[in-house]
């Protein structure tokens, strides 16, 4: 047999012994079971659809969609919505600290650009940067 023709087979025969199940030592069956359980949701507590609270907030969320609908993009003042905002992110991040895990949006309510933005302006209003997320959810596991 040629060189040429045994080389070629060498890595059909590495392919083949890469697929053979390898027998599990004592030491990779503790690894496997040494990893934590994923973590799980805490159940969200009683809900709270029926509070003053929540009615208001879902008519201003109804006028404000209606509004933006119509072209009137200064349907509440600057003032309102940084009050608004900074309540919602306060409970929202209450919420997430208690352990109760939801999306803070609806899917695809909100293009990905208002998104974003909503983001960037979040971060910069913390002072923080994209970067110290990044490593904030590393460390969290958020």
């Amino acid at each position: 047999m040629s060189s040429l023709r045994a080389a070629a087979k060498k890595p059909a025969a590495r392919t083949a012994a890469s697929k053979v199940a390898k027998p599990k030592t004592a030491a990779t069956a503790k690894k496997t079971a040494a990893k934590p359980a994923a973590r799980t949701a805490k159940a969200l507590p009683a809900p709270a659809e029926n509070t003053e609270a929540s009615a208001s907030a879902l008519a201003l969320a109804r006028v404000i969609e209606a509004g933006l609908v119509k072209g009137n993009g200064d349907i509440i003042s600057i003032e309102a919505q940084q009050a608004l905002n900074a309540a919602l992110v306060k409970l929202f991040g209450g919420n997430a600290e208690a352990g109760h895990r939801y999306p803070i949006v609806r899917p695809n309510t909100v293009a990905s650009t208002d998104v974003m933005l909503a983001c960037a302006a979040l971060l910069k209003s913390a002072n923080l940067q994209v970067f110290e997320l990044g490593m904030w959810q590393s460390w969290t596991g958020r």
